[in-house]
């Protein structure tokens, strides 16, 4: 029986292999099927099970836990700035700059009082910052503190490990009580949010179509390149059917007449002003015999060549007769206008003769198998830039040595601007939803792994020698910042329930919070959207403080 135990309790890089794969398994096995009313720890699951395997005497190779621990956190980084990176700079824009504050002040208050306790506790910072991000439910944080640590002093502290996984279970509840709180605070009835929502949704910009019947005298002559100067909106004309019954697809140079029927799609904002054109009518165009020619068909960009390339520069009326009228990428509609920069994996909707949209196909690909293999090159050449980035020293005023980035802070700002960039220098960073969360999931398993077996051997101990203490740190590190910055926003900007729902989850990073928030209501999606807006900057400011944290106080 040597042979099993030399399994569970030897050494080498099998052994290590094993033991690891052991409590990733039992961790995800736990996540999936151990819940309560719902709620769950999810894959940090993994991390309890390795401290408990590490505790019970398993070990890894000292090697293949510093592989696992680093290579693990790049894979986990880097998926998520590319999966942010398109999205990042744009969360910033009306609305959204309002949110990222109320994020950043919560990311920095969080800091503030975990660096307080510190003061007036006497614990170290070191094991304040693993609380802290307990505390928060955020790893890639974790992961940067403890680089830092690592870059400083040259050796690793256990205790980053401990104070994480000790606030992480009160954290999660914590997060979800502080949202309770604000409700039972506020008294807020979800009907009244409802009826408050629905009453603001006028106002949210969506991808519409419209049928009118030109009345406007302004209108007669004019080309349909002015129809939007005359208007002074954004619109685009992709129907036509004239005073003699001709139905076509108008280029920018067609000549417009009073008269004129035409399909136009701008945004519902801008529908109402659109309007002014002429009346509305309802043109059942499919069902005219002269039309029948006519399809609208969805054609998704398949083809490299076609990333980064802007809708004007194609000439795509020129070369098939056919008109886009919108774009859906990530879920989301866009307006195809001439300046809009496609990428891989946009569905576009198009409009025109059955032979011309088949030709059109062909020419961006319309082939969703290509998309299914996830693009390789650009990952590990995006992975030796944010390493290589993470790496350089820079000379900060106050430090007494360099501040790097290192591996998690490189990787993540290089993957946001290959995410945000890449495609105007056609770097082709597309990769299917599935791919980017298998990626992202076996970053983290890695990851929590070995930094389970790293501090499982002193977790009791240092838990029963006062690390009890870090649990109720812990909530007061969780419920202070959100509450505080909850009740503000909530007076000051009169957030509705449901975007505040989703700042609070986006600025904890917290997936349990967005599902018990989107779980509120069925009829509007604000706190995903809310959610989606502080995510990226949140993502990143966690990963920059984890650092500063260790560097400023150590």
């Amino acid at each position: 029986m040597d042979w099993l135990n030399n399994l569970f309790f030897g050494t080498g890089i099998a052994h290590s292999i094993f033991v690891l794969a052991l409590a990733i398994g039992c961790g995800i096995l736990l996540a999936e099927k151990l819940k309560i009313k719902g709620i769950t720890l999810g894959i940090t699951w993994i991390l309890f099970c390795a401290i408990a395997c590490s505790h019970f005497g398993m070990r890894l190779d000292p090697l293949v836990e510093s592989f696992a621990k680093d290579f693990g956190l790049i894979l986990f980084v880097y998926s998520i700035g590319l999966q942010v990176g398109p999205g990042f700079f744009s969360s910033f824009g009306k609305g959204g700059l309002r949110l990222n504050m109320y994020a950043l002040a919560i990311v920095l208050l969080g800091c503030l009082t975990a660096w307080l306790i510190h003061w007036i506790s006497g614990e170290s910072i070191a094991t304040m910052t693993g609380v802290l991000f307990g505390a928060v439910t955020n790893t890639p944080g974790l992961g940067a503190a403890q680089q830092a640590f690592q870059d400083i002093t040259g050796s690793s502290n256990p205790n980053i490990a401990s104070g994480y996984a000790m606030a992480y279970p009160l954290g999660v509840v914590g997060i979800l009580v502080s949202l309770m709180l604000i409700k039972l605070f506020f008294n807020i009835k979800l009907e009244k949010e409802e009826a408050r929502v629905k009453a603001e949704k006028g106002e949210e910009r969506q991808v519409e179509h419209i049928d009118l019947q030109l009345t406007n005298p302004q209108v007669e002559g004019i080309r349909v390149r002015d129809l939007g100067l005359l208007t002074h909106v954004t619109l685009l004309v992709s129907r036509l059917l004239d005073t003699k019954g001709n139905e076509f697809m108008p280029d920018a140079d067609t000549i417009l007449h009073v008269g004129d029927r035409v399909r136009i799609v701008t945004d519902s904002v801008n529908e109402r002003t659109a309007m002014l054109l002429g009346e509305k009518i309802d043109i059942q165009w499919e069902e005219k015999e002269k039309n029948i020619h006519l399809v609208s068909q969805h054609i998704v960009i398949t083809k490299p060549k076609m990333n980064g390339k802007k809708i004007r520069d194609l000439k795509i009326r020129d070369a098939f007769q056919i008109t886009i009228t919108r774009v859906r990428r990530a879920g989301i509609e866009l307006l195809a206008t001439p300046d809009l920069i496609l990428q891989l994996g946009d569905r576009m909707t198009v409009v025109g003769e059955k032979e011309a949209v088949e030709k059109m196909a062909g020419a961006f690909g319309n082939n969703t198998k290509k998309l299914d293999a996830p693009n390789l090159a650009s990952l590990f050449f995006g992975i030796v830039l944010g390493v290589t980035l993470g790496s350089l020293p820079i000379m900060l005023p106050g430090l007494s040595q360099p501040f790097k980035l290192g591996i998690a802070g490189g990787s993540l700002i290089v993957a946001i601007l290959i995410g945000a960039f890449g495609t105007k220098y056609h770097v082709v960073t597309y990769t299917t939803t599935s791919a980017n969360l298998m990626i992202r999931e076996i970053g983290i398993a890695l990851f929590l792994g070995a930094v389970g077996f790293g501090a499982g051997k002193t977790f009791i101990p240092t838990l029963l020698d006062g690390g009890y203490l870090w649990i109720g740190y812990g909530v007061i590190i969780t419920l202070v910042p959100l509450l505080l910055v909850g009740v503000i926003a909530r007076l000051w900007a009169k957030l509705d329930y449901f975007t505040l729902m989703g700042l609070i989850a986006g600025s904890t990073t917290d997936p349990p919070a967005l599902a018990y928030a989107t779980a509120q209501s069925s009829v509007n999606d604000r706190a995903a959207v809310a959610y989606s807006t502080v995510y990226p900057l949140t993502m990143f400011l966690r990963v920059l403080t984890g650092q500063l944290m260790i560097l400023l106080f150590i």
